[in-house]
């Protein structure tokens, strides 16, 4: 399929529409065909966009036309203004990387792997099994399944360094998904209009549950290798803030891993500051090059709340998740969750234990390491060869993206507009900063599906840029 042919028809069409009547037939397909000399299926793919775009419509067994604006009455929302009140903050809406990609894009914005990353018949043989024991009809224990829980401790465990208390089953908490374990842990630790230290940039999700509790966010600058340890010390001091969140391993957006020492150092200031980390180890399944080693397995002392998802490395249809804490802390999230949600499906935790623990998992997550570096490295030297300005500064060892800044001065918006407009969605990187951006960036995520147009979409970003500044 030739992209820069269908991109030639989209655009040519653009300029038709914009002169036609609502309501007028296009020409037929093959019509079209035979006027820009293209294969059926680019004139598809074309028209594919179009619609997606909102400019026409297309009716079984008549054609496409150009699209009507139906006009109504205007629809006066205003009285929800006096009944919701002014919130106390404005609470962000769902960020770019969670939109669905019409057919025929490029998605290179999605947060998700592709379904050919997943292992699909452990999920669907896990599932069947489910369904048919006791989890389908009985209820499940508010902290989770007693299996499940020992199964995330152990793995933890298996991190744990001699000397350091291994965690315990009871230590462990079953989440419908890490997002809503986030938004209990702001609730329970940090409270509304208390300060909470997150790491800039940082991944979008823990912005929006920090908004929704109320909860104030200090930023704290970090870069491909972290954040500062001095910087992160002095914050604590300046604040007051007991609460510090963030991903030590394959960040989201930025895919950056700490080091040891780095792990160490910012331990030493928690515990010195008698303060929590939330870490999020939502890629711990993700490594490429290296393979994830938690802060929280070095902590016995309870100032690191760990969570560890399945979501995205299983499926995202078994949202299962984990989070581990000990004393007062654990008692205090496990109430909140037990206020959310009550518990946790038995069958959608009973199908992640049964994924995790057959042999064919293990097989999964190494085959799962080759394709994510292939893509990554493939995504990475097709932007080099195409879009050079987007400079990539740090290449992850695992995680499924890359964060690349654009020239100064560069137009977000209007990039991520044109990109559309030709085919590939990006995501602006203004999502994952909890304060003002440092620079212009973008998140190209290279675990979606075709990689085989990798190549293609970052040629589009590269004209793009270029016509951007």
């Amino acid at each position: 399929m030739n992209n820069d042919s269908s991109f030639r028809i989209v655009a040519a069409l653009r300029d038709w529409i914009a002169q036609a009547v609502p309501g007028a037939r296009l020409p037929s397909t093959r019509a079209l065909v035979a006027e820009y000399a293209a294969s059926p299926v680019t004139v598809q793919k074309a028209l594919r966009t179009l619609t997606a775009q909102g400019l026409i419509e297309t009716r079984p067994g008549s054609g496409a036309f150009v699209r009507a604006v139906r006009t109504a009455r205007p629809l006066d929302y205003s009285w929800q203004t006096a009944a919701l009140r002014s919130p106390h903050r404005h609470i962000p809406s769902w960020a770019s990387a969670m939109r669905t990609a019409p057919q025929g894009v490029i998605a290179l914005h999605t947060g998700y792997p592709d379904r050919e990353l997943l292992p699909e018949r452990l999920i669907r043989s896990a599932l069947a099994r489910s369904a048919r024991s006791e989890a389908a009809l009985t209820r499940s224990p508010v902290a989770g399944l007693p299996e499940l829980q020992a199964w995330f401790a152990n793995e933890l465990g298996a991190e744990t360094p001699v000397g350091v208390t291994l965690p315990l089953a009871s230590d462990v908490i079953v989440l419908p998904g890490s997002q809503s374990g986030l938004s209990t842990i702001f609730r329970a630790l940090v409270t509304a209009g208390q300060p909470m230290l997150m790491e800039s940039p940082t991944y979008w999700g823990a912005i929006v549950a920090a908004a929704q509790t109320g909860v104030e966010v200090v930023p704290i600058a970090t870069g491909p290798d972290g954040p500062d340890p001095d910087e992160l010390a002095r914050a604590f001091q300046e604040t007051g803030s007991r609460v510090f969140y963030a991903q030590p391993n394959y960040a989201n957006p930025t895919g950056t891993q700490w080091s040891a020492a780095l792990r160490s150092q910012v331990l030493d200031v928690v515990r010195a500051h008698g303060a929590f980390l939330v870490e999020d180890d939502w890629a711990h399944d993700f490594g490429i090059s290296t393979t994830s080693h938690p802060v929280a397995a070095q902590d016995d002392a309870g100032h690191v709340v760990y969570i560890r998802s399945l979501t995205k490395s299983v499926s995202p249809s078994i949202r299962i998740a984990a989070l581990i804490a000990r004393g007062p802390a654990r008692e205090r999230i496990l109430a909140d969750r037990g206020a959310e949600s009550m518990y946790v499906s038995g069958v959608l935790q009973a199908a992640a234990l049964d994924v995790v623990t057959q042999p064919g998992w293990q097989t999964h997550l190494r085959n799962l390491r080759q394709q994510l570096g292939a893509r990554r490295d493939l995504l990475l030297t097709s932007l080099r060869e195409h879009a050079p300005d987007a400079h990539i500064a740090n290449v992850p060892a695992g995680g499924l993206n890359l964060w690349a800044r654009l020239p100064h001065g560069t137009n977000l918006d209007r990039l991520v507009a044109d990109c559309e407009a030709a085919g590939v969605l990006i995501a602006a990187g203004t999502d994952w900063f909890p304060a003002e951006p440092t620079g212009p960036f973008i998140r190209l995520n290279y675990a979606g599906p075709n990689p085989g147009a990798f190549a293609d979409g970052a040629r589009i970003i590269g004209r793009a840029l270029a016509s951007n500044t």
